[in-house]
């Protein structure tokens, strides 16, 4: 399908309170990961401590921030014991990677570093020496999870999990929220959401989906609502993030495989999964191919739907294409 909108897609959860069912529900709310969380929940009981512990135990396991996580660690070349989280990360990621012809690789961190959208902030377009040099140390593939170990590709591979971490860390909320009883539930970190049984008026959830134009924030324009339980959704874009350099404006998106930003026509991609860190995971493949290969990729997946939004031949002038599965808005 084709329909003409202004621009990218942000999950956004639209709840209303009704007729005395909102009573059995609570909010929870607050900032993680350099971002903001919301987490709507039923039942009687006061779980929000319990979620600090769940967001905590997966930055100590997958932040590439905090100098003694698991991860941090073995990017030190550090001899670290795998734990569960990371493993359910690394082998998902592993599966993105090569159902996308890896294009989706946690590895690319040097290469984000040297076109300065990384930790490192470069101040000119890298040489192609350098690029060819940063390559050498990436590529999921070459990597290998042993039954206590990650066998890195170099001394100088990094892993950063940071485009499948949020999606997951809403899974092992929703997962805790299960465990304790919650039938129902949406937990949203940074825009990534999971969402289970229904919302407080007995239906099932409803998500915003954006469309801002640059410079504009998050739900100040609408492409629609959608109706949405028992999955995950994740949003990764193109449009805000981006340097200028001798050759002219560039994307925070890397190709892997090239080791420069992404050339596609691919402004945004929502995608819906059975868990958010599927659809996180998918959402940044996405972003970085070209519309068709994308779709065809996410149709070759079984239980996953998406919606691009595609810039147009004429400056300012986009189109929205999904798979044939993904919710229609809601009138």
């Amino acid at each position: 399908m084709a329909r003409k909108f202004t621009l990218l897609v942000v999950a956004l959860v639209l709840m209303t309170a009704c007729s005395g069912r909102v009573d059995s529900y609570r909010r929870c709310s607050g900032s993680v990961w350099a971002t903001a969380y919301n987490v709507v929940y039923s039942g009687g009981r006061d779980l929000d401590d319990s979620m600090m512990v769940v967001m905590r135990r997966v930055e100590r396991s997958l932040s590439p921030f905090d100098k003694e996580s698991v991860i941090s660690r073995i990017n030190r070349g550090e001899s670290v014991r795998v734990d569960t989280m990371l493993r359910r990360v690394f082998e998902t990621s592993q599966y993105v990677c090569r159902i996308s012809g890896g294009v989706f690789d946690p590895t690319v961190a040097p290469l984000v570093n040297l076109w300065g959208f990384g930790y490192d902030n470069a101040a000119v377009e890298p040489s192609q020496e350098s690029i060819d040099s940063a390559l050498t140390h990436v590529g999921l593939p070459g990597c290998r999870l042993d039954a206590d170990t990650i066998e890195r590709l170099s001394e100088h591979t990094e892993f950063n999990f940071s485009a499948i971490t949020k999606g997951y860390g809403c899974d092992m909320v929703g997962e805790m929220l299960f465990r304790n009883g919650c039938a129902d539930y949406m937990v949203e970190i940074g825009g990534e959401i999971a969402v289970r049984g229904k919302n407080p008026r007995g239906e099932k959830w409803h998500i915003q989906i954006d469309a801002p134009v640059e410079g504009m924030g998050v739900g100040e324009k609408s492409m629609g609502v959608i109706e949405l339980t028992d999955a995950g959704m994740a949003t990764s874009g193109n449009y805000r993030n981006y340097r200028t350099t001798p050759s002219g404006k560039v994307w925070h998106t890397i190709d892997p495989r090239t080791g420069r930003p992404a050339e596609t026509t691919t402004l945004s991609a929502t995608v819906i999964a059975p868990t958010c860190m599927m659809a996180d995971a998918l959402a940044t493949a996405c972003k970085a191919m070209m519309p068709s290969d994308a779709l065809a990729m996410i149709n070759g997946v079984e239980g996953v739907e998406a919606l691009l939004v595609v810039r147009g031949d004429v400056d300012g002038d986009m189109t929205v294409r999904s798979t044939a599965g993904f919710p229609p808005f809601v009138k």
